[in-house]
């Protein structure tokens, strides 16, 4: 597969990490193998999220083929370069084509990576998951790799303004053992041990980050049950059903 797009976006995306001066931690690489295919779920509280799921992969060498939304593909600027790092267009209505696709991709021994909460949490913890990503990973008897990314919520939310930007945020990536989902498991019990596997991995980073709110204004990026102004999951998800995304 021709890779002109994917290694200078990379390369740029370093290049602002450095500039901005971003203080990155990543911890588990060890789990992303370094061949083969895999199926990386990661929690979702930026649109840069993917960037840094992304980058919890680079240690082991991957290029992550991330399955998107179909609007982004249609934009005239970022649907150039998701068709050129060869990302997986969603369209949410007719789900099958995206599905075939991305199986497709983790047969011919690539990493794939989907957001199972399906839409940015806005209350910082874990939604109820689409089973997609274990349905996939089952499907192609590859790994399921859990992986939360904390801090990036800071730079660009739902909900909130764009602050690119802003200098010395730290961002956690924390990646998890492997599951490995076979054909003839319960998917949705499956999808639950990754949802308890994905909120150990977020509390952690979310307990351990080196930084905390400068004070009531700035604590809107911090979880409710950790003292934060972020709403309840109650709250989230009536705002969700209000506005959906």
């Amino acid at each position: 597969m021709s890779e002109i797009v994917y290694p200078p976006v990379i390369a740029a995306a370093k290049a602002m990490f450095r500039v901005l001066d971003l203080r990155i931690q990543v911890e588990g690489a060890e789990h992303i193998p370094a061949s083969g295919g895999a199926v990386i779920a990661c929690n979702h509280v930026s649109y840069l999220d993917f960037i840094f799921c992304g980058l919890g992969a680079q240690p082991a060498r991957r290029l992550v083929r991330f399955m998107a939304k179909k609007e982004v593909f249609d934009n005239r600027v970022s649907g150039p370069l998701m068709r050129g790092m060869h990302h997986i267009p969603v369209d949410r209505s007719a789900g099958l084509g995206s599905y075939r696709q991305a199986l497709a991709a983790l047969q011919e021994g690539e990493v794939v990576g989907v957001f199972p909460e399906a839409t940015i949490s806005r209350s910082f913890t874990i939604k109820d998951l689409k089973s997609g990503a274990v349905r996939l990973a089952a499907a192609a008897q590859v790994p399921l790799i859990p992986m939360a990314v904390w801090g990036s919520q800071r730079l660009w939310t739902k909900g909130r303004p764009r602050t690119l930007t802003r200098r010395h945020v730290p961002i956690s990536i924390l990646i998890g053992e492997p599951l490995a989902p076979q054909r003839r498991d319960d998917y949705d019990a499956v999808t639950g041990d990754l949802r308890e596997r994905l909120s150990t991995l977020l509390d952690r980073a979310q307990r351990d980050y080196p930084d905390t709110p400068a004070g009531p204004q700035d604590a809107w990026w911090q979880p409710a049950h950790l003292g934060g102004g972020a709403p309840t999951p109650e709250t989230a998800a009536a705002m969700d059903a209000k506005t959906p995304e």
